[in-house]
Parts: structure tokens; sequence; C-alpha cells
């Protein structure tokens, strides 16, 4: 469905009436706007402390969600540090007990209540009604008594219900806000008619009274104007990663699975779900190994959540059918320290996404020095083609030549090299910057563009 502006100045999806936003040009978050000389355009503005509020369905500690859970605490950890005040209004996953004394977790009417780095999240009680999707009815009192004390929000994400609700409630009041898709805007893969008929009910009215919307790459923003939205709407700016800590223990993911240091080690780590496309990385190795016939020690590593034990009772069949003669391990999520193991133990790493707006796991690897594969529906494609992996059809015989063509340590010790070249540009220091110049941009032009 593409979206239009027939609905402009009419009633929305929760009985609102669309409003012009209020006009910020003089608030006092712009009074002390300064430029800093020799940084690039995006990076020149620096404003006087703003009010923040982010809006994620689900957030840390809730990793296992995957990348939204990690990728929103790191931008409000960030923009905190760069002196502004921050919250998050997420939804009540299971923080019940998590308490520590490194963790400030108090109790509110609506539920919890969790400081950190300058950053306040708010975890409001709520009821799951499909996969992901939770009904949290203290969204209204918070947006009722609170949403005002905001200068801007930040919305992540689609196909949950609060985001929508805050959007209503910011149109409403004239609080500016912005979109962040994060490759859901486009229905993919699964539940295409669910995904429709929520684009219908509440996806067009969300996105037609951002501000702006946020693309993580050149690959959504393509895919964000063939859905209807004006490009004059859309900024891209990149995803960034925690670049890992120097590790003592070299080896100690392959220890740990007693998988030797001759072995060639393939892994893949993130969610396991079908958008990813474990099925053609478990066919291309089988292909792989049936054509060299065993002659190099082998393993592939899938280490991640899935998200129904039905689909990791299918891949594992889909290991047996095939007769592997090579190890094929599930081993569920690696966090903190493990992950990084993993990542630097590989020899590769492969994403055989179907699409990825951006690719965080990959540029995590990347970090770590191992060369990748990943599809050429990935965002992070163009920064690594030929510098730091290959970039691939999503195709079982193009994945296959890469996996031929890496087995080559010569190969994987070149790409190593552009691996630590493409790292350094990989950190958030770039996208926090360009997240602040956004929020200044739509502070001084607060209405929604066409």
């Amino acid at each position: 469905m593409v979206i239009s502006e027939r609905n402009a100045g009419r009633v929305d999806a929760f009985g609102v009436k669309k409003s012009v936003h209020r006009d910020l040009s003089s608030a006092s978050a712009l009074d002390h706007v300064a430029t800093v000389g020799g940084l690039p355009d995006s990076q020149k503005t620096r404003l006087a402390p703003l009010r923040v509020l982010k809006v994620t369905q689900s957030y840390f500690p809730f990793i296992e969600r995957g990348g939204p859970a990690v990728k929103v605490r790191s931008l409000a950890r960030g923009i905190a540090k760069r002196g502004h005040s921050v919250s998050v209004l997420t939804s009540d996953l299971g923080i019940e007990g998590l308490s520590s004394p490194d963790v400030a977790i108090t109790r509110t009417n609506q539920g919890w209540r969790y400081q950190e780095d300058g950053v306040e999240a708010r975890y409001l009680r709520g009821w799951g009604l499909y996969r992901s999707i939770t009904w949290n009815p203290g969204t209204f009192e918070f947006c009722r008594k609170e949403l005002s004390s905001f200068d801007i929000v930040h919305i992540y994400g689609t196909y949950d219900l609060l985001g929508p609700i805050v959007a209503a409630a910011c149109r409403r009041r004239g609080i500016p806000y912005v979109l962040e898709p994060m490759g859901m805007f486009r229905p993919l893969v699964r539940n295409l008619a669910l995904k429709r008929a929520y684009r219908r009910l509440f996806g067009e009215s969300v996105a037609l009274g951002a501000a702006r919307l946020v693309a993580t790459s050149v690959q959504e923003e393509k895919e964000l104007i063939e859905e209807g939205i004006s490009p004059r709407k859309i900024s891209v700016r990149r995803n960034g990663i925690e670049l890992p800590q120097p590790s003592g223990d070299a080896g100690g993911f392959r220890r740990q699975y007693k998988i030797s240091p001759q072995t060639f080690l393939v892994l893949f780590l993130g969610r396991i779900v079908e958008k990813k496309s474990p099925e053609l990385l478990i066919d291309a190795f089988a292909r792989w190994r049936s054509e060299t016939h065993g002659a190099q020690d082998a393993a592939l590593i899938f280490a991640g959540p899935f998200e129904n034990p039905s689909y990791r009772r299918k891949l594992e069949a889909r290991v047996r059918r095939l007769g592997l003669n090579s190890p094929v391990l599930f081993i569920g999520p690696l966090y903190d320290e493990r992950k990084w193991s993993a990542l630097a133990d590989a020899d590769i790493f492969v994403l055989p996404s179907q699409n990825e707006n951006f690719g965080n796991a990959a540029a995590e690897a990347v970090a770590c020095g191992t060369p990748v594969v990943v599809t050429d529906r990935c965002g992070i494609a163009p920064l690594i083609e030929g510098r730091a992996g290959l970039v691939i059809a999503h195709q079982c015989e193009a994945l296959v030549h890469a996996l031929r063509q890496l087995s080559d340590a010569g190969l994987r010790e070149s790409l190593k090299l552009g691996c630590a070249e493409v790292a350094r540009g990989l950190s958030w220091e770039q996208p926090l910057a360009e997240t602040e110049a956004l929020y200044a941009d739509v502070l001084r032009s607060p209405s929604a563009a066409p």
C-alpha cells in the first residue's frame, strides 16, 4: 500500500484530528545554537539541552528481542552523554526481579523505572497480544500527564501499539516526532495480511504525521520512497556498534565447543528467523562440503534465539536430511563477552538475509577482524564489499561460491586487513552527531514535510 496525503487534515486512526506542529523556533532548546568549524555539516550543530523521549516496544535488558533493544539503548545513552535529558518509554517484558546493587529499578504506578547513564527507562505493564505486540494501557496516562514536557519524540520500529498511541498524542499536542522504522515499514516474509492491516490502521497516520523518517541505509531509503514516503522527509543515518574490548582469551569459544584451531568455522549470529535465511546457509554449506568431499575440516555454528521451537525443529530436520558430514550446532543466544569471543574465533561470519535495513551483527564481526559474507539485500553491504568481505546475491549458488572462496586462508587474511579500516568508521560517534543535528533541524522546522 502506498501512503498518500488523502487524509491530511482529517481524523486519523485514533480519532485525533491532525494539527500543525507548534512553532519551536524560539524554544529554549534553540537559544544557544553554535557551530564547530572543521566538522562535516552533519556534526556542526550543538544544541542546548533537550528533553528527548524515545519510544520502543523492547529495550534493554531484553536483548534477546533482537537489535532494536540494543540499538535504542546505545542511541539513548549517547544522546544523554551529549548533554540532553533522555527518557525511554517501553513495555515491561519481565523486568521484575532484575534489580541489583548496580541497577536502580524502582516500581511506579504503571510499571517500573530504570536509571542508567543519564537515561530514564519507563517499563509499562501490559499484556501480550500477538508475538511481540503488547497492550499497555498506561501509555494513555503517560501521554496525558507527561508527554508535553518533552521537546521531541523519537519512535522506533513498527508493528506495535506504543508508537501509534504516542504519535497520535504528539499530533494532538503539536509535539514533533521522528519515526525510525528500522527496516519494518515494508511488509515482508510472513503474516503479510496482518502487516498490511496494521499499515492501514496505524502505520500510515504515524508516517504521515512524522516530521522526519530515519533510514539506516540507502537501501532502506529507497524502500521508503517506493512505499510512498516523500524523499524530503527521509534522513539517512547508519547504525553504529559498540566496539569490542580486547580479550585475553583468544580461542576460548573454540575450546568451549571443542572446535580445533584448524577447523574452518562458519558463524551465523543473531535471531534465527525466516527473514535471515538460515535454510539458505545450511543448504549452501552442505553443497560446499559435498563438492569438496569433506577434504577440509569445517563447522557451522548458529548462535541466537529462536522465535519458536517449531522453527528450530524444522532446521534440525533439514540438517539431518542433508546428511552433513560436518558439525552443525545450534548453541542459543550469546551476549557480551561470549558474543565477542565467538565473533573473534570464527573464520567467517555469514548473514544471508532476505532483507536487512543495516546488519549490526555483520558490523560487529568486522570489528572483531572477521571477514563477512552478506547478501546485497543488507544495508551494510556497500561498506563491506571488496573491503571486509563478500557481497552476494540471495542465491544458494552464490553462497556456495563465497564459501569456496573464503575457505582459502590467503583471501581471509587479505580481508582481515580491510576489516580494521572499515571498523574504524563504524562507531556511534557520527550517528549520534547526525541524530542530534536531525533533532535541531526538526525543531527549527517542526511541521511534517509533505
